[in-house]
């Protein structure tokens, strides 16, 4: 983290007036107990940021003229809406730009700085350039690939509700999988579907393999075979997807009362205490948590509406609602 130096005020109290000095700050860095001026003995030191001086503000004897490091915002701001809205110049690096958003862009308008329109033969010769600056930013198979990847993750993040950190997250382990040539000979959506579920479950979001399969357009046997190579492949340690998450989904699904949510996550709290959902499909255990907590509470729902909800068996939600009640919701 850069470390601003302590900056007195711009205005010298002490002078009559308040007098302005001229971008001259006390130096921070050195102790005024420490160091004094050879001429007049002051400790009075100050620093001109702007030329980079030591100066005693006495005498004025220059101590030392060794450039300093600024450390100085990049910019400077006159108003509280100014101080707010600071930007930079340029898009953010990101791992989901195939270039990394390091590329350069020229813009399509056809009229200089000063808002003038160009001639007819510099406008010919932008859009040539225009033209080769594209073409050379996806010169290697390699850009194609992660163009097209990262152009289908972009439409993704919008259909599957998911955040800036987990397309980070997918971009990286896509690149590790074309770096080790995992891709070569098998589909790109299917490489990144995959990418996408580990992804979700190193942060913890309810994704299943279901989901994502649905709204990337690939099957679900091809998305469970890229998932299992990339794991063992990439010697990826993904963590168990817990149920206690899967909770507000099901139940958002099934349009359960929040009353509902709130009793079936206490229930979930004592199964995970007790080690009951070792070994149990996530989505299996919230949707049968769920509907004893809708029998306990009075709200009817039948049991067709919260399987559907969780994407599982009738079967397997009575089996895991048989084996919660006889085990100790009694």
């Amino acid at each position: 983290m850069v470390r601003y130096p302590n900056l007195i005020s711009e205005f010298n109290s002490n002078k009559d007036n308040n007098s302005y000095k001229n971008n001259k700050k006390i130096d921070s860095s050195v102790n005024p107990q420490s160091r004094k001026c050879s001429n007049c003995g002051s400790n009075q030191i100050i620093t001109d940021i702007e030329s980079g001086e030591i100066i005693c503000s006495n005498c004025g004897q220059v101590i030392s003229n060794n450039m300093l490091e600024d450390n100085r915002p990049e910019w400077r701001t006159f108003s509280t809406e100014e101080q707010a809205n600071k930007s930079r110049i340029g898009i953010p690096t990101s791992l989901a730009r195939h270039d990394m958003g390091l590329a350069t862009v020229i813009g399509t308008p056809d009229r200089d700085a000063s808002g003038h329109k160009i001639d007819a033969a510099m406008r010919s010769m932008m859009e040539r350039l225009r033209t080769w600056d594209l073409r050379t930013q996806t010169h290697s198979s390699t850009d194609r690939n992660l163009r097209h990847a990262f152009y289908e993750l972009n439409r993704l993040k919008d259909k599957l509700g998911l955040s800036d950190t987990i397309i980070e997250k997918t971009a990286y382990i896509y690149r590790k999988a074309q770096e080790r040539m995992l891709i070569r000979g098998r589909t790109i959506s299917g490489i990144l579907a995959a990418a996408i579920y580990i992804a979700c479950r190193e942060l913890g979001t309810p994704r299943t393999l279901k989901d994502i399969s649905v709204d990337s357009n690939v099957k679900l046997k091809e998305v469970a075979r890229s998932y299992r190579l990339l794991y063992f492949e990439l010697d990826l340690k993904t963590p168990l997807i817990d149920p206690l998450k899967c909770i507000v989904k099901v139940a958002n699904k099934a349009k359960l009362s929040e009353k509902t949510k709130r009793h079936a996550a206490e229930m979930m709290s004592i199964v995970n205490n007790r080690e009951l959902s070792a070994g149990k499909d996530p989505m299996g255990l919230a949707a049968s948590v769920l509907y004893l907590a809708s029998l306990k509470n009075g709200e009817s729902i039948t049991q067709i509406d919260i399987a559907e909800a969780a994407g599982v068996t009738e079967v397997t939600l009575r089996n895991r609602a048989k084996d919660l009640r006889g085990r100790f919701l009694n």
